[in-house]
């Protein structure tokens, strides 16, 4: 590999409000920001230089490539190219090893700041702390067409209205929220947005502990990076990066906080393609790093801590993602993370607003039935985003040869996306992460409801996609990321399929199988609704899709949206059916409905031959 080359450029710029400094000069900070492949770290630099006060630098790593727009020449920014990527932990590393200042602050590459930032953190510091500033979303930018319809940011393409071509709208905006100011890690260990801990006592205040971080920007002393090693390259290129940084800070004996006083806003890169995370790394070597993480961290096996892991677990308690018994044997030393063991809670307890629904839990094989997959290349990190899960809910009497080819399905994108399931069924299930059974609830809708607020229970992840039966789902179907907590949306681009002839039929339409939200707002819902269909029995008036019409009136009331992913799902119509379906446009009193109608006997958009539903249908 060629040496890398530190291209440091003085030029006349505008002087800082504290001065120039001249090249070389002893800094307080240095902000290090690894880059590969991304586009807009020419623009983070200018905005970091608009908006420090401090005698601060700038030291970039372009790993790999060559940064297109070019980095502004300044005084207070040195960049260093690799022609070979390195990876993420590396070139931290290495533009840790030129800086002299007292404070690092890593940061991404992709990201906007808050007027005099560096000062407002430098004030706060504690030589044995780690901190980060509160983080905002970055709306970086809109694609637009040239007739003015606009698509929020994410993968290039044409208009999704008008097919026309489209171009960059850059604004560069934080956004009012969410404000995130806590974090954590389940006993995986996963990365989760931790929002319990900010309605606590602790969690108020303008500096307040977090038991995690978010990764994308963080800052500690140079001497404690060192001495932590807070950068270890054991674990691989990038992955597990805010749970090492802030687990090595609190098990060394130091404190990891949150200042509030001032933010910075993150791009988050959520739906692939050319908007994906452009270090690739396979689903192994992801694995892998959070192995070592348990190895180091669980089995307390860091040579620098002075506390064990279960002393941080227990500081936060009760932490999302962990129960009791993990705690206990966590403490014991006798923590397992692969485990297929059946643990029997009350069947049948009713919901309460003290604690979950209860079946019985059972930890499955993960993807033991699955064949081994080509490995994947995951475009996403853990701890650059709301983490994604799938619910899956069956009664259990579908002919396997359709629930088998779903299932297999959902298992492949499932291993192939990092999307967990948890399933919840009328009989036990091998089936995703966790499956909760209930074998004495008879088939129906109040049975299929009170499984899905027991799958939102028992999940963990923060963005949940319903999943039925009885649906293909397309692997895009999951690369959507809802922007707003507030409103339940519903992919539109599905097919239904007639499996007697494989006639094939599409229009824009909401169903519970497309729904996607936010765990938590789900979860309040969907309460509300069983407890109603408890004291009042099911009704069409109430239906099955929330937010969709106005018949009932909740108490909790979200907002209603909508998306189309790149290929549709294919809902498989048979006689099992719970809802009918119509498949002539006069069989619909209200013809406004009918948007987007399409009809097929051999075309279904991106989908394989589907011979096995006894009708050859294409790839289109």
């Amino acid at each position: 590999m060629a040496n890398p080359v530190r291209n440091t450029v003085e030029i006349n710029a505008e002087t800082p409000k504290v001065g120039r400094i001249s090249n070389g000069a002893n800094y307080d900070l240095s902000i290090l920001i690894p880059a590969r492949n991304e586009m807009f770290l020419a623009r983070t630099i200018e905005d970091i230089l608009n908006n420090i006060e401090g005698n601060t630098e700038i030291i970039a790593v372009m790993d790999g490539y060559w940064t297109d727009p070019p980095i502004p020449q300044h005084e207070r920014v040195t960049v260093i190219y690799n022609p070979e990527s390195i990876g993420q932990r590396a070139a931290t590393n290495q533009a840790a090893k030129l800086s002299k200042a007292k404070y690092l602050m890593k940061c991404d590459a992709h990201c906007a700041f808050d007027k005099g930032f560096d000062i407002k953190m430098m004030k706060e510091m504690h030589d044995d702390w780690t901190m980060a500033p509160l983080m905002k979303n970055l709306h970086a930018f809109d694609w637009i067409c040239p007739d003015g319809h606009h698509r929020y940011q994410g993968p290039s393409g044409p208009c999704r209205d008008c097919g026309k071509e489209t171009v960059r709208d850059i604004l560069w905006q934080p956004k009012k929220s969410p404000n995130s100011v806590s974090y954590c890690f389940d006993s995986e260990p996963h990365f989760q947005y931790f929002g319990d801990w900010t309605k606590r006592p602790e969690g108020q205040g303008e500096i307040t502990e977090t038991m995690s971080l978010q990764g994308s920007c963080w800052m500690l002393t140079r001497n404690k990076y060192w001495e932590l090693g807070v950068c270890d390259e054991n674990f691989g290129s990038w992955g597990s990066q805010g749970i090492e940084v802030a687990v090595k800070t609190w098990l060394s004996g130091g404190s990891v906080m949150v200042n509030k006083k001032t933010w910075y806003a993150h791009m988050f890169r959520t739906q692939g393609g050319d908007f994906g995370f452009p270090y690739p790394i396979s689903g192994r070597d992801q694995e892998k790093a959070k192995s070592y993480a348990r190895n180091l961290f669980f089995n307390n096996n860091w040579p620098q801590q002075v506390r064990p892991l279960s002393w941080l677990v227990e500081k936060f308690w009760p932490v999302k993602g962990w129960t009791e018994e993990d705690l206990k044997k966590l403490k014991a030393n006798t923590f397992r993370f692969s485990s297929k063991e059946i643990i029997i809670n009350p069947a049948e307890s009713e919901p309460n607003k003290n604690g979950p629904i209860e079946g019985i839990i059972y930890f499955a094989g993960d993807y033991a039935a699955l064949p081994e997959a080509p490995e994947p290349v995951v475009s996403e990190v853990e701890s650059d985003l709301p983490n994604k899960g799938m619910i899956y809910y069956s009664d259990c009497t579908l002919d396997e040869k359709i629930a088998k080819p779903v299932r297999d399905q959902l298992l492949k994108i499932s291993q192939e996306k990092s999307v967990p399931i948890v399933s919840a069924t009328l009989k036990k299930m091998d089936f995703g992460v966790k499956n909760i059974h209930f074998p004495s609830l008879k088939k129906g809708y109040p049975a299929m409801f009170k499984q899905i607020v027991a799958a939102l229970e028992h999940s963990t992840a923060d963005i949940i996609f319903f999943c039925e039966h009885d649906v293909l789902y397309h692997p895009t179907h999951f690369d959507f990321t809802p922007q707003d907590k507030n409103t339940f949306y519903y992919n539109q681009n599905v097919w239904f399929l007639r499996t007697t002839d494989g006639h094939a039929l599409h229009y824009d339409v909401n169903q519970l199988s497309g729904l996607c939200g936010y765990r938590e707002e789900l979860l309040t819902h969907f309460r509300e609704r069983y407890e109603l269909i408890q004291k009042e029995g099911f009704s069409r008036k109430m239906g099955f899709e929330p937010m969709t019409h106005n018949r009932i009136k909740w108490k909790n009331v979200f907002k209603l949206g909508t998306w189309k992913s790149k290929y549709p799902n294919i809902d498989i119509r048979h006689t099992g059916n719970v809802t009918g379906q119509r498949w002539k446009k006069g069989e619909f009193r209200n013809q406004n409905l009918l948007k987007g109608w399409i009809e097929s006997d051999s075309d279904i958009p991106g989908w394989p031959s589907l011979t096995w539903l006894g009708k050859d249908k294409r790839v289109n």
